[in-house]
């Protein structure tokens, strides 16, 4: 197995890299798009830094399938880019960097969230059974879904 893993998918947006940037380089609108919303719907949740941008942080505490973590961005170039450290605390620890391109493709745009990671004990184990593209691409599918509705239906 290898000592890291990359997760990557992406979706076509109808609408301009600066209608899509700010939902996600603002957690608070993460609500609206995130494929892990409704896993807790007691999730608790808290903002740290500024609205949107680099130092903009958010945590959470939740149930046994939200777990509990905290993510920061640490990278915003709008309208292109968006990077994120992500931190797991539960239900394993793991130290992710993620990302999203935004790319004008025709009149709107290409979205594409990637995430690597070092392979951990838990993700070893979690690998004999899966891999970590299976386990969470299926994820980023529904957030980039969920993220492309948002994002065209944001007025101009």
């Amino acid at each position: 197995m290898a000592d890291t893993y990359t997760v990557e998918r992406s979706v076509l947006v109808d609408a301009p890299p600066e209608r899509v940037h700010p939902h996600i380089a603002d957690f608070h609108r993460w609500t609206a798009w995130s494929p892990w919303e409704g896993v807790d719907p007691a999730l608790e949740r808290h903002y740290t830094g500024p609205d949107s941008g680099p130092g903009a942080g958010y945590a959470w505490s939740g149930n046994r399938k939200a777990g509990r973590g905290r993510m920061e961005v640490t990278e915003s170039v709008p309208p292109s880019l968006v990077r994120v450290d992500l931190r797991f605390e539960k239900p394993f620890r793991a130290h992710n960097d993620t990302w999203f391109r935004i790319e004008p493709h025709g009149t709107g745009c290409r979205v594409t969230w990637t995430m690597t990671g070092r392979t951990t004990a838990a993700t070893r184990l979690m690998g004999l059974l899966t891999s970590m593209d299976r386990l969470l691409g299926p994820d980023f599918e529904k957030g980039l879904a969920r993220l492309r509705t948002v994002s065209e239906a944001t007025p101009a």
